[in-house]
């Protein structure tokens, strides 16, 4: 008689290295736009989502981060109509091609965006909604979007550029001479 056995052993381990935990952070804004004619009748209004173009975000991050030269001084556009009315990332002051801005308004300068203080949550959200910048339009323009920038210069091509949005649908609008234009400038920083 004869007898045989076999015996087999399997171990089978996994290892996981750097599993440590991402936190990432999206941030967005929207402009929320209104006309209202020269008897206050509410005419139109847009909500548009921006793009923070490429120096914004430089500028953000230098800002915050490297505590560089800080200003708290920002200036709320309007740009006009056109088929290629679209900002770009490289957009900057002086050089936005998809884009040139409305000035058919009374004011010598842009008008300010006045932020009250960011709300303590996640998302935490900043906005002028206290305080919308206001265009007294004092001739007959089509608008096409919004942006915010850190110089006032009515047409001025310098300071930092931050966002631009365009209208969504359905896209430009027009304005007359008598009619207001209030934009508010709402941004949100979401902890992902």
């Amino acid at each position: 008689m004869k007898e045989q056995s076999n015996t087999t052993d399997v171990a089978i381990a996994a290892v996981q290295m750097g599993g440590k935990p991402t936190e990432r952070v999206a941030g967005g804004g929207r402009f929320l736009v209104e006309c209202r004619d020269a008897q206050g009748n509410l005419k139109w209004t847009a909500e548009s989502p921006n793009l923070v173009v490429n120096v914004g975000l430089k500028d953000m991050n230098d800002k915050y981060f490297l505590g560089s030269a800080y200003t708290a001084a920002w200036f709320i556009g309007l740009y006009g109509a056109a088929a290629s009315n679209n900002p770009a990332a490289a957009d900057t002051a002086a050089s936005h091609p998809g884009w040139v801005e409305v000035t058919a308004y009374a004011a010598a300068t842009r008008p300010a965006a006045t932020f009250a203080a960011a709300t303590t949550a996640d998302p935490s959200v900043i906005s002028n909604s206290a305080s919308p910048a206001q265009f007294s339009i004092n001739a007959s323009t089509t608008v096409g979007g919004a942006f915010l920038i850190s110089n006032n210069t009515k047409g001025g091509t310098t300071g930092v550029l931050f966002s631009a949005a365009d209208f969504q649908a359905p896209g430009d609008r027009t304005v007359a001479s008598g009619d207001v234009v209030n934009v508010t400038y709402q941004f949100s920083l979401d902890a992902l």
